[in-house]
């Protein structure tokens, strides 16, 4: 791309304003009242809650936002001896019984709005509109009422995002039958199809769908019975007969539409597995009115998507809740438009992700924070895309973990760099168990790791436990339990309010001002202690690690419970230390790891945690870049890129006491 003197010296000029400017939560971002932005004039000089530094927030200039109605509703905080509860303020508004009605309400209202869009092979845009979803949806529905599926026998999805998989899924709920969107490495990626077993054997599938017969044909004659009906984009399937797509697409309804009246907020529309990320994955059935209601919770608190239709370009897997739940389901609630991106973002997928985004400007845009960082990365370089992407985009939202501050940095640089303004970045916490949003943040801190308040119609209860506060959730939006799930596991689940035990730990952005919202802590169930007796927050020092790390640390597994000191087993990007060895493409991930410059990254990496470290639940005595990537078939990551820190500790124990040993064996540093 043309190198721009005029853009890389705006950008010049922004990075060193950023990193001279520490703003207060009311200078950091501006309020939104009613749809309204209003600026912040009563400044005053106070300490910063990150860092304790006085900051003279007057002698900073207040960053201006791009306009958009975002909810401002204040969090109710009450307080019960050790135990919190907190609660929006605003009521949750009546929400419709199915999520199908808001397809007969586009139909009727916006029949030719496009609902969904894919690239043809011819690199066009195939469409679907709101009228021809309701009616193949209708056709679909009766295909599988036809073939007696049930809740007992749903219908399984084991490929990924496309137009059919969408069709199937909104036909399946208009008959009535829950449909499960499964992982697909664990069809494609995965050897030994362990969790696929898993999964069929918790769902007992009536049907299953895949969209290329060759490319799924080992993991189908591996799992699906023989006596169970295989489609697939075509009717191909090497060694088995399976029926093409359309056959379903020509079937007349008849029953359906009675059937589909016969549903109501209690009937399951699909089931969402856990990612896996501790244990086998479990299934979750998600009901109407668990859908529904999210989606009203979202709308009130993001009252911009009723307002103006949403646009998204949109790679999240819809076997996860982020995709389906909350990004499709934006689309859907709203009436909006969804362009199915087949990027991804990762080495060899991502330049899709920018060839769409060129073409399509979203209204919103939403992805995991690894998005985020290639985004951001590629907007400084590609003038074409930042005039597209930043054309008509209001709204930056993440989830599924935490946005490193220095990808938010860059994001607000390049941002401001370009449109003299910025956008607001939102994030909240949610999970598969609560179908999924629970908190957002809608106050005007904007900083890496806050994660907001409720959003209306969410109770959230805050109980202390092993030194922190686990975050417990209640409301429409939460599962009733597991699916053929023992009765332990479900009752584990809950506590004696009936409120859900997420095991996720928070903490008080501001504990002098609760009402302010709330910080993530980490997993309860990840922290350990040392044999001092001293604990560890596994989820707050992971997050330090990757962010001094960056770019070299794809993720870290923290070590030494009941030992004197902490160690880590350090995933790293494995193409920038490359890029950073001077070393080719091909070169062993061995040979990258034992480069000079790679290994002095790793010696200042470790030197720059332990400056700042306060005692030994922060000091790192050793660390140690793995050269093996954590493997799927031995549950040590989840699809979505997750580590099990617990399966990866267990599986790796050689190299875990390779940390430990007292002469160091080749490629551990110690500090």
């Amino acid at each position: 791309m043309d190198y721009d003197p005029e853009w890389a010296a705006a950008l010049s000029d922004l990075n060193s304003r950023q990193r001279d400017r520490r703003l207060h939560p009311a200078a950091h971002g501006q309020g939104y009242k009613h749809g309204r932005r209003h600026d912040v004039s009563d400044v005053e000089t106070r300490a910063a809650p990150s860092t304790g530094i006085p900051i003279d927030a007057a002698a900073s200039p207040v960053p201006r936002y791009r306009a958009v109605h975002v909810a401002d509703a204040a969090a109710l905080v009450s307080r019960d001896g050790d135990i919190w509860h907190i609660r929006s303020s605003e009521a949750l508004q009546p929400y419709p019984q199915r999520m199908t009605d808001c397809l007969v309400r586009g139909a009727e209202r916006h029949p030719d709005r496009v609902l969904v869009a894919e690239r043809g092979l011819d690199g066009g845009w195939m469409t679907i509109t709101f009228g021809q979803m309701l009616e193949r949806a209708r056709a679909i529905g009766q295909a599988l009422l036809d073939r007696g599926l049930s809740t007992e026998r749903p219908l399984a999805i084991l490929s990924d995002n496309d137009l059919e998989h969408l069709q199937l899924s909104l036909g399946a709920m208009w008959a009535g039958v829950p449909f499960s969107s499964v992982s697909a490495p664990y069809s494609l990626v995965s050897t030994d199809f362990g969790k696929l077993r898993h999964v069929f054997s918790v769902l007992t599938p009536g049907l299953v769908y895949a969209a290329d017969g060759d490319a799924f044909a080992r993991a189908i004659a591996a799992v699906v019975p023989a006596d169970v009906e295989v489609v697939t984009r075509d009717g191909r399937l090497p060694g088995r007969t399976a029926t093409a797509f359309d056959v379903l697409l020509r079937t007349t309804p008849a029953s359906v539409d009675a059937a589909h009246a016969a549903t109501g907020p209690d009937t399951i529309a699909k089931f969402m597995f856990t990612s896996g990320s501790t244990r086998q994955p479990k299934a979750v059935p998600t009901t109407q009115r668990m859908l529904c209601s999210n989606q009203q919770m979202l709308r009130q608190t993001i009252p911009e998507f009723a307002s103006t239709p949403p646009v998204l370009v949109d790679w999240l897997p819809w076997n996860h809740t982020f995709g389906s739940s909350h990004n499709f389901g934006i689309v859907l609630y709203n009436g909006g438009t969804m362009y199915i991106d087949h990027g991804k973002p990762v080495a060899g997928r991502f330049e899709e992700t920018l060839r769409n985004l060129r073409e399509i400007a979203p209204t919103a845009y939403l992805t995991v924070p690894k998005g985020w960082e290639e985004l951001g990365l590629a907007l400084e370089r590609d003038a074409a895309l930042r005039e597209k992407f930043f054309s008509r985009v209001n709204i930056y939202f993440f989830g599924g973990a935490g946005l490193s501050q220095e990808a938010w940095d860059r994001l607000e640089r390049v941002t401001e760099a370009h449109c003299g303004e910025r956008i607001r970045i939102m994030a909240g916490l949610g999970m598969t168990e609560t179908s999924p949003c629970c908190l957002f943040t809608t106050a005007p801190i904007t900083r890496a790791g806050y994660v907001g308040t409720p959003a209306p119609g969410c109770e959230l209860k805050l109980v202390p436990v092993d030194g922190k506060l686990e975050a417990r959730f209640r409301g429409p939006h939460v599962m009733a339990g597991y699916w053929r799930h023992p009765d332990a596991g479900v009752r584990a689940a809950f506590d004696e309010d009936g409120y859900y035990c997420s095991g996720d730990a928070l903490r008080f952005y501001d504990p002098e001002r609760p009402e302010l919202g709330l910080m993530f802590d980490g997993r309860i169930a990840e922290d350990f202690k040392l044999s001092s007796g001293t604990f560890v927050s596994v989820g707050p020092l992971r997050a330090r690690v990757i962010a001094a790390g960056a770019p070299y640390v794809q993720d870290v597994v923290v070590a030494g419970s009941n030992r004197d000191a902490i160690g880590l087993l350090l995933f790293p990007r494995m193409d920038d230390c490359r890029r950073l060895a001077g070393l080719p493409a091909g070169a062993a991930p061995s040979e990258v790891l034992a480069s000079p410059p790679v290994r002095a990254a790793f010696a200042a990496l470790l030197h720059t945690l332990n400056q700042s470290a306060t005692g030994s639940a922060t000091r790192v005595a050793s660390l140690l870049p793995v050269a093996e990537p954590p493997s799927i078939d031995r549950g040590e990551i989840t699809d979505k890129g997750t580590l099990n820190q617990r399966a990866v500790l267990s599986n790796r124990e050689a190299l875990v006491e390779a940390l430990y040993q007292r002469e160091s064996p080749a490629g551990v540093i110690r500090s």
